[in-house]
């Protein structure tokens, strides 16, 4: 009986329907026993197979069966159009729709294609079809008004008075006091930050529900009138979690975190049941604060009270919200073990453990991480890259990022734009870092503030110091950290004065100074001697901005007061710290000694040194340099024994140029490059140009015994008068020759290249391991203050 037939496989296919996601692949089997059987389906049997069909992942199945009917009606069409709309693909839909005559359509036909439109963010299109609905004669019901409403989230031109224009057209079609409708306008209201309409429509609501207090409150929120938020939330006459955590994250936004421990031990009072956004609020207040004991307190109950939830799936939110927490507080073996418990581990897990891993220097594991990542996405690709340029590695970072960009075919935003910029930077690669310049203005990525930043730092850093200031001054928008790295890279260039002014402006503009701030500003000072100003800026930043000083900050204080040959002043600040003194004190002590030849107080700042950083060659060298000047051939000996006995090993000095989009490195008496004899020849014969002019090799540099001339070879085969010579006989003329310097610059090498640049005409730029030096018509820019 075919009656008995279609009942049967309608009841079997909503018993499928039923189960929901489980029960649509079943609904398969249903259809294939009907083929077999050799049973038609009728209309209402297909509609239901076809919408189980768009649901269980087989639409193309769907859409065949769909072309296979004579005369589809409006349920068939609607489901598709749905269906359509869940895949993205609203133009399809609307195909669809055009193709379904007037005369069949009805509301709901309407409402799935308005609800397509949201859904996609065509909020115009809606709109459009809202007022076409209406010109063909149907009524629009509260659905219809929820949909359209709902298509007005994201901006569209005039969205407030649409809202208003909707909100009239609500109230003369009888649907004022259908809660859904209602919350949907107050919705729209919060996102044209229009809160007193919002609140007026809420307070005249007559049943509210949970989504209206959320709504009214995260609106509050969002535009950061927590007293207003707090407000409704008292006034609430329902304790629901939801508003709940609604009112907690905006503590948590504001870092106001005894208020979220206030509310976390008011819930647990009322016996309001903790969801997974309670946790995972309170643990990020806990990692924005650094709490570690008590984001392990919550950690600890969550254990105690969700243990069988904690091995689902359910939660992965919570576990990456602990792995947030421990790496934040530096905690990385804790926020290991979580990853490694959880068992789901999801993208925003790997990015979590990804970003603990760079954040603290870990790459190799971090590599790992981001090499066994089944899914990445631009964070994933920026966190690495980024971590690998901050830390250093600025050729592998290049090499990710150009890998994103033409093997995975990402296109980088401008944070991962911002990690190959500041990898170039690294490299000194300048030609790269202006190729990566010109594709951030192609994409319109300019105006970025973390791109921007790293262009001042790249150029900064590859010596072109008007360049870094011209992209300063480009900069739409500017924050701290702006301005600290055009201060730093003033400073590094030697134009102290012009940092301090900088820094009086950034002053005026009211942008808070941080610790980084004051580090450049004495940096600044201590590379042109400004002794005085250096000293204000120290006391400015406790008196004035309350920022206490670090190591960082007093091994600056002490360099400067050094430099100035202020030995003894910079002793008491010494004995007067409120900590024990580390490396970079007495290395800022060392240096200076060296500098104004203090023996007796460079054997204790070396001694010192010895104790707490014994593997650096750095203390070795500048002792036994300051021994073979003085002529102290014995102790010289005595240290380089040191050095053997304790397997230091001397950092060899080399140097580096670009040329024609090439890195070209040499090493202090180098005769691996291919144009070594040419190179030595032209060095030879400039050398005898620069001598005529009053060039003479000082030998006190030459920290052996040997004669004379043996001497003078020795210091004309140094890697920066090398890469000088190579980079003066392959650039064009008039160009500048910049040259990179793992080392300080030899003082001999200094005066040097002062002669050469008034023998070339040439502007010679050298970056040494402290500062740069620019040389220009024999002069340098450190004015011989270095």
């Amino acid at each position: 009986d075919v009656g008995e037939a279609a009942n049967l496989y309608a009841g079997k296919l909503r018993l499928c329907w039923e189960k929901g996601p489980a029960g649509y692949s079943l609904a398969g089997g249903v259809h294939g026993h009907m083929i077999v059987s050799g049973f038609i389906p009728r209309r209402h049997i297909l509609n239901r197979l076809i919408d189980m069909y768009c649901k269980s992942s087989c639409f193309d199945y769907a859409r065949k069966m769909f072309d296979e009917i004579p005369q589809p009606d409006v349920v068939t069409r609607t489901t598709l159009i749905a269906a359509y709309s869940s895949y993205g693909n609203p133009k399809m839909a609307r195909v669809l729709f055009d193709a379904t005559p007037v005369g069949i359509r009805d509301n709901i036909c309407y409402n799935a294609m308005i609800t397509c439109y949201s859904h996609n963010d065509d909020g115009c299109a809606a709109l459009k079809l809202f007022v076409d609905m209406k010109r063909d004669g149907f009524t629009p019901d509260f659905f219809s008004y929820t949909s359209v409403l709902a298509a007005l989230a994201p901006p569209i031109s005039d969205r407030e008075s649409r809202c208003h224009q909707l909100h009239c057209a609500v109230i003369k079609s009888g649907c004022g006091q259908v809660t859904s409708v209602l919350n949907a306008l107050v919705s729209v209201y919060v996102k044209c930050e229009s809160m007193a309409s919002a609140r007026l429509l809420f307070d005249e609501m007559v049943h509210k529900d949970e989504l209206s207090w959320t709504t009214i409150i995260a609106g509050y929120v969002k535009n950061d009138d927590l007293a207003a938020a707090r407000e409704v939330f008292d006034g609430m006459d329902e304790e629901l979690v939801v508003a709940w955590n609604a009112m907690m994250s905006g503590y948590v936004q504001k870092g106001m975190v005894s208020e979220v421990f206030g509310m976390l031990r008011e819930m647990y009072s009322r016996g309001i049941n903790f969801d997974d956004f309670t946790y995972t609020s309170v643990l990020s207040a806990c990692a924005d604060s650094e709490l570690f004991l008590h984001g392990r307190e919550l950690h600890g109950y969550i254990i105690k009270t969700e243990a069988k939830r904690l091995t689902s799936d359910l939660v992965v939110s919570i576990h990456n919200a602990l792995i947030t927490l421990y790496w934040r507080c530096g905690k990385i073996l804790q926020a290991k073990q979580v990853f490694d418990g959880a068992p789901i581990k999801d993208l925003v897990s790997c990015n979590a453990m990804l970003s603990a891993f760079v954040g603290c220097g870990k790459l190799r594991e971090a590599k790992r991480i981001f090499d066994g990542m089944p899914e990445k996405n631009h964070l994933s690709w920026t966190v690495m890259i980024s971590g690998l340029a901050q830390q250093g590695s600025g050729e592998e970072a290049l090499k990710l990022f150009n890998l994103m960009r033409l093997q995975e075919g990402l296109k980088p935003c401008d944070y991962a734009f911002a990690g190959g910029i500041i990898s170039c930077a690294v490299l000194s690669a300048l030609e790269q870092g202006r190729q990566l310049h010109s594709q951030l203005i192609r994409l319109g990525f300019d105006s970025s503030l973390s791109a921007g930043n790293a262009l001042i730092t790249m150029y900064a850093r590859c010596g072109v110091l008007d360049d870094a200031s011209n992209a300063f001054s480009a900069m739409p928008v500017l924050d701290s950290v702006s301005w600290n790295a055009m201060i730093a890279a003033l400073g590094q260039h030697g134009h102290g004065k012009a940092a301090l002014e900088y820094f009086r402006v950034m002053l005026r503009e009211e942008i808070r100074p941080d610790r980084i701030t004051f580090l450049t500003v004495l940096s600044a000072c201590s590379h042109a001697g400004l002794v005085e100003e250096g000293r204000k800026c120290f006391e400015e930043m406790t008196a004035t901005y309350g920022i206490l000083p670090g190591e960082d900050h007093y091994a600056r204080l002490v360099d400067l007061l050094c430099r100035a040959g202020k030995l003894t002043e910079a002793e008491r600040v010494i004995e007067a710290l409120p900590f024990r003194p580390g490396a970079p004190i007495w290395e800022a002590l060392l240096s200076g000694c060296k500098l104004h030849r203090n023996m007796d107080l460079a054997v204790h700042a070396a001694e010192r040194l010895f104790e707490l950083i014994p593997e650096n060659d750095g203390t070795y060298i500048l002792l036994a340099n300051m021994f073979a000047t003085s002529g102290r051939w014995d102790q010289v000996a005595a240290v380089r024994k040191l050095m053997r006995d304790r397997g230091v090993k001397k950092e060899p000095g080399c140097s580096w140029l670009e040329v024609e989009n090439k890195i070209h490195v040499f090493l202090m008496g180098d005769t691996v490059h291919p144009e070594m004899r040419e190179i030595y020849a032209f060095l030879r014969e400039l050398m005898q140009r620069v001598g005529k002019m009053g060039y003479v090799p000082d030998t006190s540099y030459v920290m052996h015994d040997m004669e004379r001339e043996q001497k003078e070879e020795a210091l004309a085969a140094h890697s920066e008068k090398l890469a000088v010579a190579y980079g003066l006989m392959k650039l064009p003329r008039g160009a500048a020759v910049r040259v990179f310097k793992n080392l300080r610059i030899c003082g001999d090498c200094h005066d040097a290249f002062r002669f050469v640049s008034r023998a070339e005409e040439r502007v010679i730029v050298v970056r040494d391991g402290k500062r740069f030096h620019h040389f220009r018509d024999g002069e340098c820019s450190c004015g011989n203050y270095w």
